[in-house]
C-alpha cells in the first residue's frame, strides 16, 4: 500500500458519497475513472511481477583481494501493459544499494556494475529482491529472487617473508639425529664413482661383476613445514573500520606467504584447517598454490576447534616437522604454553601475532616466555 493508493481511495470514497448524495453525473464519472485506474494499476503490477525475468552474473568467478569485477543484471518482461520502473535491491560486498530500471519488452535490457572486493572470503552479490509498480505509483508488489546470488571468491594475496630455519639443517633436508641417508634401507646398486666411500662397496656383487659396485640408500624425504592458523573468530579490531575483516585477511595472507615460500623451494607444507569445516592442505610444489588460496578463502572464521586445543592436537606431528609456524590473533597463557611445548618437541617455531596493537604491554610477558624457549616472535599489523 502506497500513499498514492490511500489518496486515490479517499477521493473515490468522497466522490462516491457525493454521487449518492447529490446524484450529479460528474461525480459518478470521476468515481468510475478512479476505479478503472485502480484496476489497471493492480493488473499491470501483477502481470509485471509474474512475467518479468531476471538474469544476473559476474564476469569472473574469483579475484585477488582488492580486485574488481563486473556484475551484469538483465531484465526482460512479457507484460503487455505499461508499468513503472522496477526497483532492484542489490546485495554488494559489505553494503547494499537500490536502483531502478525499466525492463526490456520481449528483449533483455542490461546494466553493469563495477564492484571492488576488498576482503578475502566468499561474497554473494546481486539482486535479491524486485519491487514492481504501476505507472500511477499506486501499487508496490515485491518478489524475492529464489535463485542463488552470484558468488565471488576473493583470494588472499601473498607478501615477502624471511626464510624459515629448519631444525639441524637450514635447507630442511634432515631432522636432528638423522643422517643424510637411511643406511638400513638399501634401495639399489650402481657402479662405483670416484669419491664414494669404501664402506658402501658391495664386495660380493663386485666380485661377481668384476667391477666395483656400491650400495645406494634411500634419502629421507625433507621434513614438513607445519602451518597452524587460528580459524576461530579473530579478536581485536574494535575501533578500526572493518577491523575484523582486516584481521581475517592478514591471517590468510600470512599463511599464504609462508606456504608460497616453502613450496617454491619444494619443501612439503601441511596446513590443517580446524574451522567450522575441517580440512587439510598438503603440497610441495608451487604449482598448487592456487588450491591453497581457495582453501583459505573458504574459511569463515566461525566455530571450529579452540586454538589452544589445536596446538595440543598437533604435537603428534612434530617428529616429521622441521619448522612450525603459528599464526593467530590471540596471545594468552594457554597459547604461549602450547607454542612452547611444540618448541620443546624438536622443530623450530615461528610465531606470528596478527594485531593492531603491536608492542602492547599485555603481550610482553608471553613473548618473553616464548623467546626464552627460542621461539621467533613476529608482529603483523593488518593493512
Amino acid at each position: 500500500m502506497t500513499l498514492r493508493l490511500w489518496a486515490a481511495l479517499s477521493v473515490l470514497a468522497l466522490n462516491g458519497l457525493s454521487a449518492l448524495s447529490l446524484g450529479g453525473p460528474v461525480f459518478y464519472f470521476i468515481s468510475w475513472m478512479i476505479i478503472m485506474m485502480l484496476a489497471y494499476g493492480l493488473l499491470s503490477a501483477l502481470l509485471a511481477r509474474r512475467l518479468t525475468t531476471l538474469v544476473q552474473g559476474l564476469d569472473n568467478p574469483q579475484v585477488d583481494r582488492g580486485g574488481k569485477a563486473r556484475l551484469t543484471v538483465g531484465l526482460s518482461t512479457k507484460n503487455p501493459l505499461p508499468s513503472g520502473a522496477v526497483l532492484m535491491e542489490l546485495t554488494l560486498p559489505e553494503s547494499s544499494m537500490h536502483t531502478r530500471m525499466y525492463p526490456g519488452f520481449l528483449g533483455m535490457k542490461q546494466v553493469a556494475f563495477t564492484l571492488q572486493f576488498n576482503h578475502v572470503g566468499v561474497w554473494p552479490c546481486g539482486v535479491q529482491q524486485l519491487v514492481f509498480t504501476d505507472v500511477f505509483g499506486l501499487f508496490r508488489l515485491s518478489r524475492k529472487v529464489k535463485t542463488d546470488l552470484p558468488r565471488m571468491l576473493v583470494l588472499p594475496r601473498g607478501f615477502e617473508v624471511d626464510p624459515l630455519a629448519f631444525a639441524h639443517l637450514d635447507e630442511g633436508r634432515a631432522l636432528p639425529n638423522r643422517s643424510g641417508e637411511d643406511v638400513t634401507s638399501p634401495e639399489d646398486t650402481r657402479a662405483y664413482r670416484l669419491g664414494d666411500p669404501f664402506k658402501r662397496i658391495h664386495w660380493k656383487l663386485s666380485t661377481r661383476a668384476q667391477e666395483l659396485v656400491v650400495r645406494r640408500f634411500e634419502v629421507p624425504a625433507p621434513p614438513d613445514t607445519l602451518i597452524l592458523m587460528d580459524c576461530t573468530e579473530p579478536i581485536g579490531g574494535e575501533g578500526h573500520p572493518d577491523g575484523k575483516l582486516h584481521l581475517r585477511d592478514t591471517l590468510c595472507e600470512t599463511a599464504l606467504a609462508i606456504a608460497s615460500m616453502q613450496m617454491a623451494a619444494e619443501h612439503p607444507v601441511r596446513l590443517p584447517l580446524y574451522g567450522a569445516v575441517q580440512s587439510e592442505f598438503h603440497a610441495n610444489r608451487a604449482g598448487l598454490i592456487h588450491l591453497l588460496k581457495e582453501e583459505l578463502a573458504y574459511q569463515f572464521f566461525r566455530g571450529g576447534e579452540p586454538f589452544d586445543r589445536v596446538l595440543n592436537l598437533e604435537l603428534r606431528r612434530m617428529r616429521r616437522t622441521g619448522a612450525t609456524v603459528v599464526i593467530t590473533t590471540r596471545l594468552d597463557a594457554t597459547v604461549a604454553e602450547g607454542v612452547n611445548r611444540i618448541r620443546k618437541s624438536g622443530p623450530n617455531v615461528r610465531f606470528y601475532l596478527i594485531t593492531f596493537e603491536a608492542g602492547h604491554a599485555r603481550y610482553a610477558p608471553y613473548i618473553a616466555q616464548m623467546q626464552q624457549h627460542l621461539v621467533e616472535v613476529n608482529y603483523v599489523t593488518p593493512a
